[in-house]
């Protein structure tokens, strides 16, 4: 049994001063209140339940700072990507990943949904291992000290009825029943969510959605919706239906789906998310990198749609920044303030985001759920004189304020640094071979 003493701890209940919990086998054992530390390891600051990232993919943390160089747009950044992704193997994709998730373990995040398309070897050749990939992914996270949902993705198609590119033959497996095939080979564990994603009805047909649906019906189902306002019209274009509606007849839509972005929606749009309780995946950092716009963040809550907060290309690895670019992209839109209370921003990003993944026992300090705690610093030169409030963390800290994280019960992290990992050193070395 170990024992870690909070300084102030983010309860179910709200903001509690002096918490003392016990862990064992990796989960809460007990907490208290207003108990004295004794000899527990003791955490300062305002600490929180473990951050939950719900879309990322690594291998695109290998564009920060090399995508910045012209005006260009989100088809052009695609190149770059295809780039990157035609060059790695499973070995150079674990290197790279587990650094890249070693970072996200610095910023508090103890769960990632891992949204991964990058299935097989240049050319679309399979490798003897069919999910040697996937199981790189798997293996990185647990090596960096997090839990994965691995959100293995169908990806068959180069666009609505246009053929797959060169380095779009990695993505697929032919066809959804093939990708079905496949997935079910992967193995789930305590650490590990095996879900499903569709890339996005550019990428996968309407005609095979329902069976990327039915492949794991009770696992997470994530799909990119109406990130680009190019992608809704060449689906109008096809389909005769925005890309939400195309969803909804397919039976794509319900409480395990989450639809990442979901940013040039219709009003029936947002109501069909909304009446399925289809989790919202915002990703602010990317969305704004790529000039993709603003989401309709408080009219899908106001319809009955969660919302979940990733890093996605990772531009940035800062879920508290990602927290308050909701509240802050919405008072742009509406130029309006207050759409989104900081309480509301937390439980996006650790009790409803872990949720989304499949992680229900996790992102919350009470008896029973994974141990995970994230120390804020509330004396650093952001937080120094805000109040140490809920607010001090959303609207003032950065994951730079992070200074111990635990995960699953083990102290990975101590005066911000990884206990396992020289993360920046990993993330040069694995960035520099595939780039």
């Amino acid at each position: 049994m170990t024992a870690y003493w909070c300084e102030q701890a983010l309860l179910p209940s709200g903001l509690a001063s002096g918490v003392l919990v016990t862990v064992v086998d990796g989960r809460f054992a007990s907490v208290e209140v207003d108990a004295a530390p004794g000899d527990a390891v003791r955490l300062s600051g305002i600490v929180l339940p473990g951050l939950a990232n719900c879309h990322s993919h690594a291998f695109h943390r290998a564009l920060r700072g090399r995508t910045q160089t012209e005006r260009g747009t989100f088809w052009t950044w695609r190149e770059q990507m295809y780039a990157v992704a035609s060059v790695l193997t499973p070995d150079s994709y674990y290197q790279l990943a587990r650094a890249v998730y070693g970072e996200m373990l610095l910023a508090g995040i103890t769960a990632v949904g891992e949204f991964h398309y990058l299935h097989h070897a240049p050319g679309g050749r399979r490798y003897d291992n069919r999910n040697a990939m996937g199981e790189a992914l798997i293996a990185a996270a647990r090596d960096a000290g997090l839990r994965i949902a691995l959100l293995d993705t169908c990806y068959v198609a180069g666009g609505i009825d246009q053929p797959l590119n060169e380095v779009q033959q990695r993505f697929s497996d032919g066809d959804a029943a093939a990708w079905a095939a496949r997935v079910l080979d992967l193995r789930a564990a305590d650490d590990v969510v095996i879900g499903a994603a569709a890339h996005s009805v550019r990428g996968v047909p309407q005609d095979q959605l329902s069976a990327v649906a039915a492949a794991l019906p009770n696992a997470p189902l994530h799909i990119h919706l109406s990130e680009q306002v190019a992608e809704n019209e060449a689906c109008l274009q096809a389909y005769g239906r925005t890309p939400s509606q195309v969803l909804d007849e397919a039976g794509f839509l319900s409480g395990r789906t989450s639809a990442v972005h979901a940013t040039h929606l219709t009003p029936v749009d947002v109501g069909l998310l909304g009446s399925s309780g289809t989790y919202s995946c915002f990703c602010p950092t990317t969305e704004r990198d790529l000039a993709d716009g603003i989401g309709p963040s408080v009219a899908l809550r106001e319809a009955g749609s969660p919302l979940t907060l990733g890093s996605d290309s990772h531009a940035v690895i800062d879920l508290f920044e990602e927290m308050r670019a909701v509240e802050l992209n919405e008072r742009l839109a509406s130029q309006e303030r207050g759409h989104w209370s900081a309480p509301e921003l937390l439980a996006a990003g650790t009790v409803v985001g872990h949720r989304s993944l499949g992680f229900d026992d996790a992102g919350r300090i009470e008896v029973g759920a994974w141990a995970d705690l994230v120390a804020v610093r509330s004396d650093s030169v952001r937080t120094a004189g805000t109040g140490a409030s809920v607010e001090t963390v959303v609207f003032a800290a950065s994951a730079a304020d992070v200074r111990d994280v635990v995960a699953s019960g083990n102290h990975l992290v101590s005066s911000g640094e990884h206990g396992k990992l020289d993360v920046a050193a990993e993330l040069a070395a694995s960035i520099g071979a595939v780039t």
